[in-house]
């Protein structure tokens, strides 16, 4: 079933496709428009992208109708990123403090929270500093141990023997801050054999 007539199933409404931006084997661009004219019911257009990987077919619906200004491996790309909103939040509320709040007082409320994404921005830039330094994708980079090695960076600070934190987290011998993610092991096939061998 394609993505049309599920959205005429789910939604009960009615959609139909106006406009194809491109059609080939592996991308879909379409404008589509849902809804009827009736009692005065407002049609909605929006663009329905499918993008084909391997035997895996994902589609999106975006309200950008201009593919010049978003392309669909844009949207796909984006899409695909969007849990960086979740971990953003998950960072500046457990690891900031931002799910406790100070005080009461609406200004004080404002101020905390302010402050905390403030002191996130200058957090995820000092990362992505590092994964430059370092020749890494920003993906590689963890936050929290950059947040958590901060204190050991004012400590070689006050002791003379540090005054980058780009250098200070990118040097070699201060790795075992654990800065840089490790990579996680693929996990091997599990043998459904009557008798598996060992491994």
């Amino acid at each position: 079933m394609s993505v049309v007539q599920e959205l005429r199933l789910g939604l009960g409404l009615q959609c139909s496709c106006q406009v194809r931006f491109a059609r080939g084997h592996s991308v879909k661009d379409r404008l589509i428009q849902l809804g009827t004219i009736r009692r005065g019911a407002p049609v909605l257009t929006l663009r329905l992208i499918e993008i084909q990987v391997g035997k895996i077919s994902y589609s999106y619906i975006t309200s950008i109708l201009d593919p010049q200004m978003l392309p669909p491996y844009v949207v796909a790309d984006l899409y695909r990123r969007r849990w960086r909103i979740e971990e953003a939040f998950y960072v500046v509320k457990r690891l900031l403090g931002l799910s406790y709040l100070w005080t009461g007082s609406i200004n004080g409320v404002k101020s905390q929270v302010w402050a905390t994404w403030l002191f996130y921005a200058v957090l995820v830039d000092l990362g992505d500093a590092v994964a430059d330094e370092l020749a890494l994708p920003f993906d590689r980079i963890s936050l929290e141990m950059i947040f958590r090695g901060l204190y050991h960076f004012s400590v070689a600070y006050d002791k003379g023997k540090a005054d980058d934190p780009i250098k200070y987290f990118a040097a070699k011998e201060n790795q075992d801050l654990g800065v840089v993610k490790a990579l996680r092991k693929p996990v091997s096939k599990l043998d459904m054999s009557p008798f598996p061998a060992p491994s």
